[in-house]
């Protein structure tokens, strides 16, 4: 199995969140690399670690996840592997619960989220995002 980390969804998983916008409530499980030393897109000198820099972005991030019905589950650092193989296991993760996927996509769209964007972008390495939903 391959497996590749990545900041934004690919145009097919954009499609596919857009497909059934109103799915009923959802769940994601993000799992974090983050960076050693941030590094921000536009040059900015730093002395952040990527997981720091992340943090800008997280703690602020509650606010807006609440206005969109969104909220955070769990969050933990990740301290080892019991079962199963992987090249390089993820630092953290968290579960975050969504009203629908619309949700999803109209706080992954708000203003919010872009202005805290650049902190997210210096300081992960790249993450996956998959959706749950209880039956």
């Amino acid at each position: 199995m391959e497996v590749l980390n990545q900041l934004y969804p690919s145009n097919a998983q954009m499609e596919r969140l857009n497909h059934d916008p109103d799915s009923g409530e959802i769940h994601l499980l993000n799992l974090f690399r983050f960076k050693e030393k941030a590094v921000y897109p536009d040059g900015r000198e730093t002395a952040l670690t990527g997981k720091e820099a992340y943090e800008l972005y997280g703690k602020p991030m509650l606010k807006v996840l609440d206005k969109y019905g969104a909220e955070v589950v769990f969050y933990s650092d990740i301290t080892g592997l019991i079962i199963g193989e992987v090249d390089e296991l993820w630092d953290a993760f968290v579960i975050v619960k969504y009203p629908s996927r619309q949700a999803l996509l109209d706080m992954t769209s708000s203003e919010e989220f872009k202005a805290l964007s650049i902190h997210r972008e210096a300081g992960l390495e790249g993450q996956l995002n998959i959706e749950t939903s209880i039956p």
